[in-house]
């Protein structure tokens, strides 16, 4: 199963963060800030005001609480808007 983005929406998957410290130590779930950089996996055909700036494989800077979560194949993806996303990493 695939999920296919309609109108001005992206499909990201969030770039996990490494689980150490600069001490060498791990860091618990509750220690751990919500990642913000994301790629971007999906992208809709956008609307006739909204032009899709973003592709498959851009790595973005998103809004921390933006988009809703969906987990497909134990795999966690959110779907937000393509104003939601605030930047592209290069």
């Amino acid at each position: 199963m695939n999920i296919k983005p309609l109108a001005d929406r992206v499909v990201i998957k969030m770039i996990e963060k490494e689980t150490k410290n600069e001490f060498g130590l791990f860091l618990p779930d509750s220690a751990k800030e919500k990642p913000q950089v994301a790629e971007v996996v999906a992208v809709g055909p956008g609307t006739k005001d909204v032009k899709m700036e973003l592709k498959v494989g851009d790595q973005v800077i998103c809004s921390k609480y933006a988009g809703t979560e969906v987990k497909l194949n134990d795999v966690t993806y959110s779907i937000l808007k393509q104003s939601d996303v605030l930047a592209i990493v290069e």
